[in-house]
Formats: C-alpha cells, structure tokens, sequence
C-alpha cells in the first residue's frame, strides 16, 4: 500500500476535525496469550487506517489549527531503537525508515508522549479528540488523564472514522480483490490435499486452509477459520476443528475463511458436497441437496440484481427472505401465510456485512449503499428437519449503478460437489 493514501486519509481525517483540536490516536499493545507468550500482534484499524504501521506501542497526534500551513500538524510518538532490547523484542525501525514508510516527518521518543500530552492538556481552547471504538488501553487509560486535568469529555471521532472506512478506494478494492485470491486459492489447496487422504476430517481441513493463506503471504487471517461437516453446519461459527469428525460420503462442508493482504480481509464460504461415486447415494437427501444448492444460487442472484447505491441491508434482507419463504412454502415447509419471522427460522443470519480492515467493518447501520462500498454477500438456508444447511458467500463492490464481484462468486455444481475415493 503506498504510503500517500495514509498521507491522503491523514490529511481528510484531520481537515474533520474542529479547529484547535488535538487527536490522539494509539496503534496499541501486545495482548498476553499466556504467563509468558503474546498474540500476534494487530495494530488498532483506525490507526493502521492514518499511518499504515503494523508495530505496537506507538502514539499518533493529530493537531488541527488554521495556525499551520496545511491547517494541522502530524506527529507520531514511538521507542528509539535498543539493540540490546531487540534482542529479545525483535527489531523496530528508526525514526528515519518511520518517516519513510508514513511520510510523517516529526516522530518524537514514545517516553516523551506523556509530558507533550500534559502541555496539550493543560491548554483549555484546544479541545481533545479520541477514538471511542478503540479496543487499546491507551485511549482508556488517556480518558482518566483527561478527567483528572479538565471537566470537558473529549471529542469521540469513531464516527468519522467510520464515514471515511464505509466507502473504499482503489487501493483498498485491489487489497481486498488480492485477499480473496488468495482465500480461494487455499480452497483449491484444500481440495488438491483432500484428494491424496485416505480419511479426511475437520482438522485436516482446516489446517491446510491455514496453511494455504499463510504460504501465500496472510499469517493472520482475517477470522477464526470455520471447517464444519455434517451436523455441525447449524454452528455457524464453528471455530474448533474436530479431529475426529472424519468426513463420509453423502456429507456436506461448510467452509468459511479469509485471508488479509495489506491488512484487508476478504471473507469467503463455500460449500461442498462430498461424494464417493463408487458409492450409492441416499436418494431423498440427494435431492434435497441438490434442491438448496439451486435455491442459494437463486438467492445470490437475486442480491446481485438488487444491490445499488439508494439500497440497504434491511431492505435487501426483505428482498431475499421473501424469496427463500416463497421457495420454502413450495417444499411444504412454510404455510401459504408465512410471515417474515417465520422465514427466519430457516434464514438465520442477514444477508451480508461491510467489508474491510475489519471482517465485519465498521458502517453505519441501515445507510443505503453508496458506491465505493465493498460488502460480503452470504445468503444461507439451514433446514434442520432435512439434516441439511449451508451458505454461499463472495466479496462485492457497490458501482456506480449495480455491483462487481471481488471474488470469483463460483457457485455452479462442479465446485459444489466434491468426488472422490478418499470420502468413506
């Protein structure tokens, strides 16, 4: 991601702001794993939104004022290089690869954040901004300062920030075009190694879907990667493999996963029909497979038709929900005079989600869509009483007069049936 569209978010974020108004922005801490191990580390989106960083402990300060030639001053506060510290730590950049890598020119020692922070606060015509959507300790434990110094709340800019996040731009759209290429391709990884096992289970799978990210460059996928055979699809975030859930013939898969490129996530489900073809088939469950394949086909089709800038998700819901009840009354499972609760014991979750630095990215709920927009479509059916339940979903851009599909939106029947002998 080149470094002048964080110049250009910089520079919109600021001009937002109030005049004589400080914003502090924080990238965030390690967060302990355990008594000695830390996650992998992830830099607050909004942050990473202003500065395209990914190193933690490191403060961004925003200061607006018609005083400065561009109306507002960038500096960023973060640890000087410590050889002997890195040797446990790990290297960071000097403040001279820092102002490369963002094109802010005044980087300050993180120690010296505290009494810059004071002087601010100590100033009552300048008014103090902080993301209220931040999920760091820096924010928090800055809005104690605050109170201790002052009597005025500080400004919440997590609106702004989600105004500016909703709509995409190029940049972002080819990220997030390259995450799903690369998803996809674990997918057919996935498959390939499937292929070459004599027993197959959620395990297996779902680590070789992790692998085929991490390989093409996406160590920290943009969720929790789902694998669910059989019965286990009526769990829709089923995070936990099974190593003993062994795949048999006649069963479905539901897979979901994401991969993240420039720390964009794509967010991408497929469903698969597994199959001996040696083997017979149970006759009523084929069909009905077959049946709720082509209505999540229909289904897809119908929010491709539909998505547009003026649209938003509850009417789009209506739109989709009245379909699959119209379908479900013809399979005798809905009255006639179904309602729209009723639909919903089959159509459990909306029909789809913003996308971005977040798998469900920050939006503003109900807007109608604008273009610029990237969302993910996932119309899913789950039928208990037949055994059976599954989701389809690809990545959209909202155009100018319709959508644009980010990913492949396959979803014909070769890719939905899997054959092979390594399914018992």
């Amino acid at each position: 991601m080149d470094k002048s569209f964080f110049i250009d978010n910089r520079r919109e974020f600021a001009m937002k702001l109030p005049n004589k108004c400080a914003a502090f922005i924080f990238a965030g801490e390690n967060k302990a794993m355990s008594g000695d191990t830390d996650y992998r580390f992830l830099p607050d989106r909004n942050f990473y939104y202003l500065t395209g960083l990914h190193i933690n402990e490191v403060i961004l300060m925003i200061v607006r004022d018609d005083r400065f030639d561009e109306g507002f001053e960038v500096t960023l506060f973060a640890k000087e290089k410590n050889k002997l510290k890195e040797r446990w730590t790990g290297k960071r950049q000097t403040f001279e690869e820092l102002q490369e890598l963002t094109g802010i020119q005044r980087i300050e020692p993180l120690e010296g954040a505290d009494e810059v922070i004071l002087e601010v606060l100590r100033e009552p015509e300048i008014k103090i901004a902080l993301d209220g959507s931040s999920i760091m300790e820096g924010p928090r434990e800055l809005r104690k300062k605050i109170a201790s110094y002052r009597s005025d709340e500080p400004l919440d800019v997590s609106d702004t920030f989600i105004r500016m996040r909703m709509v995409k731009k190029p940049c972002e759209i080819e990220a997030i075009r390259e995450s799903a290429k690369i998803t996809e391709k674990a997918v057919k990884f996935m498959k390939e190694t499937m292929s070459s096992l004599k027993e197959i289970d959620e395990y297996q799978m779902y680590t070789s879907l992790e692998y085929g990210m991490a390989r093409l460059g996406s160590l920290i996928p943009a969720f929790e990667t789902i694998v669910a055979v059989d019965d286990n699809v009526f769990y829709l975030h089923h995070s936990d493999p099974e190593p003993g859930k062994t795949l048999k013939h006649g069963q479905l898969i539901q897979l979901d996963l994401g991969a993240r490129v420039d720390g964009y996530c794509a967010d991408i489900s497929r469903a698969i029909y597994a199959i001996n073809p040696d083997l017979p088939l149970d006759p009523v469950k084929d069909e009905r497979v077959h049946k709720l394949h082509s209505l999540i086909v229909k289904l897809r089709r119908t929010v491709y038709e539909e998505v547009k800038p003026g649209i938003n998700f509850p009417k789009l819901n209506l739109i989709v929900r009245k379909v699959c009840g119209d379908w479900l009354v013809t399979e005798g499972l809905l009255d006639v005079d179904y309602t729209d609760e009723d639909v919903k014991r089959y159509y459990w979750h909306n029909t789809g989600h913003h996308l971005g630095l977040d798998v469900h990215d920050v939006c503003i709920k109900d807007m109608p869509f604008v273009e610029g927009n990237v969302l993910a479509i996932e119309p899913g059916v789950y039928i208990e009483e037949w055994g059976i339940g599954f989701r389809i979903e690809d990545d959209i851009l909202v155009t100018k007069d319709g959508c644009e599909l980010l990913s492949s939106g396959t979803d014909d029947l070769e890719d939905f049936i899997f054959e092979s002998g390594s399914v018992n």
